[in-house]
């Protein structure tokens, strides 16, 4: 018989609601398991059985993050299904950036009021994105909170763990001038920069009922277009042999903040503008907001998701590996001598 606490929900927490929501999610959970999984959902914690299996030193890494401000337009727009995969994407993009391949997940959700509806909606997209990155969704937490959140309204954020042998982590430190950066395409704005978005679309007006003929969809829909996850395609190139000597996941901070941040001691990168294929909803969103092309690219991946650095011999094969696996890969820039700085030019 499960527990049941008239006073609690009378404080604004229904406990029922809590075992409906796990309930409705178990059917999402179960799409992401793998292998390694030991225990189902419901334990006090999720349980994982590595294989290392060809790994000499296993080294795990691990990555947290969250959706944003971008959690807004999907209250605004009552779609709550996709923002999940921004949550997941966060994470494992950031781990497979050192060469490692994404285990599993786990979410943490807080919600002013608990609809079990609308939470089995978010986690059906952290399932989508845990599929789509082949880990899997070991646990998570959702919290009731009334009275610190709005009643429509939540925050989430996820946490992974992957694993790689330490003789192949991605190292910095091989680049040399004359390797090649690729270009891997994102979705559209991904999961930064909202709170510009917002204030230029004034979206809290009814901004996102706007229509653009650049867009193919809505403002609204194009704004909430899940991250792009990267996995399966960097994945494939390290298993390939290509020799990567860096990879940016472009979030926050955009060009001039991620790609430096991958850059070996004595190189720079060196991008050319021209090159950069440009996504129309920056266009859009520089033209409307008055921005300066200095601080789109210091806010946005205006485009490229994620880059890729390879050794020059490489990069032709690295390109065939990447649009075989579903990326429209092209090259980005060179790396050239310098102290590890950005330009472009």
């Amino acid at each position: 018989m499960k527990s049941e606490s008239a006073s609690y929900k009378a404080a604004g927490v229904d406990i029922t609601a809590g075992y409906k929501a796990v309930e409705l999610m178990r059917s999402h959970v179960a799409r992401t398991l793998t292998s390694g999984v030991l225990d189902g959902i419901g334990g006090f914690g999720g349980l994982f059985e590595l294989d290392l299996t060809g790994i000499q030193k296993p080294v795990l890494v691990s990555g947290t993050d969250g959706v944003g401000t971008k959690l807004k337009l999907a209250f605004l727009l009552d779609k709550h299904d996709t923002v999940g995969i921004d949550c997941v994407a966060m994470c494992v993009n950031d781990i497979v950036c050192a060469g490692a391949k994404p285990l599993f997940f786990l979410d943490y959700i807080a919600v002013g009021k608990n609809v079990p509806e609308r939470v089995a909606q978010i986690v059906s997209g952290v399932a989508d994105g845990c599929v789509q990155a082949s880990c899997a969704l070991v646990g998570g937490e959702t919290a009731e909170m009334p009275g610190f959140y709005p009643i429509n309204e939540y925050d989430m954020a996820g946490f992974s763990v992957g694993v790689v042998d330490k003789s192949k982590i991605i190292n910095k430190d091989t680049m040399i001038p004359g390797d090649e950066i690729i270009a891997l395409p994102s979705t559209g704005v991904h999961s930064n920069g909202f709170s510009l978005v917002r204030k230029v679309f004034d979206v809290e007006n009814g901004g996102l009922n706007q229509s653009y003929a650049e867009l193919s969809a809505s403002l609204g829909e194009t704004l909430l277009t899940p991250t792009k996850i990267y996995v399966k395609p960097i994945m494939a190139a390290v298993d390939q042999g290509i020799r990567i000597r860096a990879i940016s996941h472009i979030t926050g901070g955009g060009f001039y903040e991620n790609i430096p941040r991958a850059m070996g001691k004595g190189c720079s990168a060196r991008v050319e503008r021209a090159a950069v294929k440009v996504l129309p909803i920056f266009d859009i969103i520089q033209k409307v907001g008055n921005i300066p092309e200095r601080d789109m690219f210091n806010t946005y991946n205006m485009g490229v998701g994620m880059s890729v650095t390879v050794a020059k011999e490489d990069a032709d094969k690295a390109l065939e590996i990447f649009r075989a696996n579903g990326e429209d890969a092209y090259i980005l820039g060179e790396i050239i001598k310098g102290e590890g700085g950005l330009e472009l030019c």
